[in-house]
């Protein structure tokens, strides 16, 4: 076997390594109850501020996938159809704005650094799920339906980069090539 066939062969078992590494804290974390709210309430309280005046309540939090969790380790809740449109991800700091009326007003303002990857949309224990690189993510219901997506297609998923994340964000639905639909797009670049 050639130095290369030897250096290829010991990429993939490392990349398969990490993959079933991941999949093995997944799945503890699942059992277990998890530990990333622990984790964004720990980010939270370095990253947010909480503050008042006559007409509005200003709070700034990290979005955990589906909520955003407050420097006060409250849990405030994120329109799902923002979440989606928005494409939030794990790990983003959003700002919440309380209205003297009571009406929450959600932005934006610190997104955390994503890759995009490749998966297969999925659907178990009334969650659906995005597979990929071994790996599977949760992804709102708004943003499947948005997408008018279906469990089969290919769909291209945001994820925060540095951090591993049980949540992403649907980015788009790949087209379905006729015969060619089963095509594999792992070696896209994106």
């Amino acid at each position: 076997m050639s130095q290369a066939s030897k250096i290829a062969l010991l990429k993939e078992m490392l990349d398969s390594a990490e993959a079933n590494i991941r999949s093995a804290k997944q799945i503890l974390n699942e059992m277990t109850g998890g530990s990333s709210k622990t984790q964004y309430s720990t980010m939270a309280e370095k990253v947010g501020t909480m503050s008042s005046n006559n007409e509005r309540h200003v709070i700034e939090g990290v979005f955990d996938g589906q909520n955003m969790i407050g420097p006060d380790k409250k849990t405030y809740s994120v329109p799902a159809n923002y979440a989606s449109k928005s494409k939030l991800v794990p790990g983003d700091i959003l700002k919440l704005t309380i209205m003297e009326d009571g009406s929450f007003v959600y932005k934006q303002i610190g997104p955390v650094e994503r890759k995009k990857v490749i998966g297969t949309l999925t659907y178990e224990d009334g969650q659906y799920k995005v597979i990929a690189n071994s790996k599977a993510y949760k992804v709102l219901l708004a943003s499947v339906t948005y997408f008018r997506a279906e469990v089969g297609d290919r769909v291209t998923v945001v994820v925060p980069e540095l951090e591993d994340s049980e949540w992403a964000a649907i980015e788009n639905v790949l087209p379905k090539n006729g015969d060619d639909e089963d095509k594999d797009f792992d070696d896209l670049d994106i």
